[in-house]
């Protein structure tokens, strides 16, 4: 799939778009722009992590933009029109402009463009973002998480792999309650060491005990996988017990092993690998907590109506 344009590839197209003097909403523009730029039905489909469409959210933040240095106006709640400054920069850079091209604008004392003012601050905090990046400061803020995510992933196996198998064993049923496994009332506890006939954990589904999820976890170093064999021995463990499972270890599963839980009739398997752990583990709050929280805001227009 083609790339969306940055939310800087859209302000001329929102300036193209509001040419002939009109006023338009949001939503109208979304769709007038994307059609300026020729977005594809894809291009239209991708989504942030939020649910927004991408393009929309782009496009919102290049007419927060426009607006900021005063080549678009409000004449009403979300509502936006072409200024005299608007039509000069869509003259001067018909084929795009950047957002620096435009602060600079901002500094010609012949243009009607305004200059960007930050506002001042007792504590100013560092910028720790590329001021460079083609990407708008939602989604910078979104990939900032997930790289610090990766990060805690990792560190989250190695601390597995450090602590006894017990420590394991317990880790991924709290793992699998806090998931919401064991039902109202239901009891959930690791097996004990010795002799569990290749089952690590149990949970009951109910008070009763009549629907189990039987656990098997397995704590390998990266470059060992967990092969057929291991999951056959999962398998026979849970004959005459249950038909289902699941599987869950610090590594990879080889091939064979996935293509045996897929084909696997007698008993439904559930594989969880160390990647797929680690991002369990981070957005059900098992092994880490929050360390801080960003709230992200905007203006309230019925505040101003």
């Amino acid at each position: 799939m083609a790339e969306v344009p940055t939310w800087e590839g859209f302000m001329v197209p929102c300036l193209e778009a509001l040419e002939d003097g009109s006023v338009r909403s949001l939503r109208e523009m979304s769709g007038l722009v994307a059609d300026v730029v020729g977005l594809t039905d894809e291009q239209r489909s991708a989504t942030l992590n939020s649910g927004q469409h991408r393009y929309v959210n782009r496009i919102g933040w290049a007419l927060s933009q426009l607006v900021r240095v005063g080549a678009l106006s409000r004449p009403s709640r979300g509502n936006y029109q072409l200024t005299e400054a608007g039509r000069q920069v869509l003259a001067k850079f018909p084929g795009g402009i950047t957002e620096k091209q435009l602060d600079a604008l901002g500094e010609d004392p012949n243009s009607a463009i305004r200059p960007y003012v930050p506002t001042a601050r007792p504590n100013p905090i560092e910028p720790v973002i590329d001021q460079t990046s083609t990407l708008d400061p939602t989604e910078q803020i979104e990939q900032g998480v997930a790289r610090l995510h990766e990060t805690v992933a990792k560190d989250l196996l190695d601390r597995l792999l450090d602590k006894e198998p017990a420590f394991f064993e317990q880790a991924v049923v709290d793992l699998l309650v806090t998931m919401g496994y064991g039902g109202t009332g239901g009891v959930a506890a690791a097996t004990q060491l010795v002799n569990d006939g290749g089952i690590d954990g149990i949970i009951d589904q109910d008070v009763l005990g009549l629907n189990k999820v039987y656990v098997q976890a397995k704590r390998y170093a990266v470059g060992n996988s967990v092969g057929r064999p291991e999951l056959q021995g999962f398998v026979g463990a849970l004959i005459g017990k249950a038909d289902r499972g699941v599987f869950i270890t610090t590594s990879k599963f080889s091939s064979g092993a996935i293509e045996y839980a897929e084909h696997n009739t007698s008993t439904r398997l559930i594989l969880i690998d160390g990647d797929r752990l680690t991002d369990l583990m981070i957005r059900f709050g098992v092994g880490v907590q929050v360390k801080q929280t960003f709230d992200v805001v905007e203006v309230d227009e019925d505040f101003f109506q």
